[in-house]
């Protein structure tokens, strides 16, 4: 004999409100863990404290690869322009960047040029050395066939920058010590030395090949050699003429044509820029002025003046001052990846960090740039 139970609904709406109840009271205390870890994450830090804002890649390469060299989760990257069986640690896109506003602030050069990033080993350019004709025609008038340009390749040559600074352990033991920072500049200041002379005096042989390397002409641009750049003596031997030196300024000025000389500078060295900023006009005033605001460059003739030290002191023959529009005429390739071996063995007790990088450079445009010759002719 068999009897059926059946439940009291009374009793089943109590168990209800109760399950209920406990499943707010549960929403409640997750509720109030989440607003506790956002009120913290939002407070300001306290004097201090050192907070860690950087992207977990490139977290991950400053505290596990570069201070205790585990290569777990790091990413690897050829950094042989011609082999890729060569490897390397590229760096995490904030040091690069980092790297490169450096190099742009102290690398004279690079600060006016062309810049252009490559994915390659090499980079080629076409230029049009005669220049495209044109011409005028009416509405119903036949327009004639216009001449065809001749077109020149521009390879610039490339070549390995490298530097290879070097810390204790002690040092990065340290939490801190700032790894990422100092690293940084200590290869951007490295990388702009190197790569400053070769912009200006480069030969081209595994490295750019700077603008005082090409072959030189006193013949205009009508006549002159694509390649060739322009030189102007001064008259004299070794030195600027004894009467109006600042005539021979004007006279490079006024060689470089029209649409270049805006956005046009001067580029010498503290030597030569020494002797040109004591140089006044026959009123009495200075060709040289100095920047009339914080940030603004010093003027000459209304130019820009960079001051490059790898620019040769004023001598017998020296193309010391260059004037141009460095950003037409002078082309640098950059391989945009920045890699990073670290070595702890090669001289105990310090770690090197042997960074490199893949740089190019040549004249991209002749008639853009004009040299200053002292010579007699």
């Amino acid at each position: 004999m068999s009897y059926e139970i059946k439940s009291d609904p009374l009793d089943d709406s109590f168990e209800q409100a109760a399950d209920i109840a406990e499943l707010k009271a549960g929403m409640a205390d997750l509720k109030a863990k989440l607003d506790g870890a956002a009120i913290v994450a939002g407070r300001p830090a306290l004097a201090g404290a050192k907070s860690d804002a950087r992207a977990p890649a490139t977290k991950a390469f400053v505290d596990s690869y570069l201070r205790g060299g585990v290569t777990a989760g790091v990413e690897v990257k050829a950094i042989d322009g011609t082999a890729g069986g060569a490897g390397g640690y590229a760096v995490p896109r904030e040091i690069d960047a980092t790297i490169d506003d450096t190099l742009r602030a102290i690398s004279p050069i690079r600060a006016i040029a062309n810049v252009v990033t490559v994915g390659t080993s090499g980079y080629r350019k076409l230029v049009a050395a005669g220049g495209i004709a044109s011409g005028w025609a009416a509405e119903n008038v036949a327009r004639p066939e216009t001449a065809t340009p001749t077109f020149v390749e521009v390879a610039p040559p490339m070549g390995d920058l490298y530097a290879n600074p070097a810390a204790t352990q002690v040092m990065l033991d340290d939490v801190g010590f700032d790894l990422e920072t100092w690293l940084s500049a200590e290869i951007a200041t490295e990388f702009a030395r190197a790569e400053g002379a070769a912009f200006v005096d480069g030969d081209g042989v595994g490295k750019p090949k700077g603008f005082l390397a090409n072959p030189v002409s006193t013949a205009g641009d009508a006549t002159r050699a694509f390649g060739t750049l322009q030189v102007l003596p001064t008259g004299v031997d070794g030195a600027f003429p004894g009467a109006t030196p600042e005539d021979r300024l004007i006279d490079l000025v006024q060689s470089l044509r029209a649409p270049y000389r805006q956005g046009a500078a001067f580029v010498m060295n503290s030597a030569t820029l020494s002797v040109i900023r004591k140089m006044r006009t026959a009123e009495g005033a200075f060709v040289w002025q100095p920047a009339l605001a914080e940030g603004r460059p010093d003027t000459l003739l209304g130019y820009p003046v960079v001051d490059a030290e790898d620019m040769p002191d004023i001598g017998s023959g020296a193309c010391a001052v260059a004037f141009g529009n460095f950003r037409a005429g002078y082309l640098i390739a950059d391989r945009h990846e920045t890699a990073i071996l670290r070595d702890p063995f090669t001289h105990k007790p310090f770690v090197h960090f042997y960074a490199t990088r893949r740089v190019g450079g040549c004249v991209a445009n002749s008639e853009a740039i004009k040299l200053l010759r002292f010579s007699a002719n």
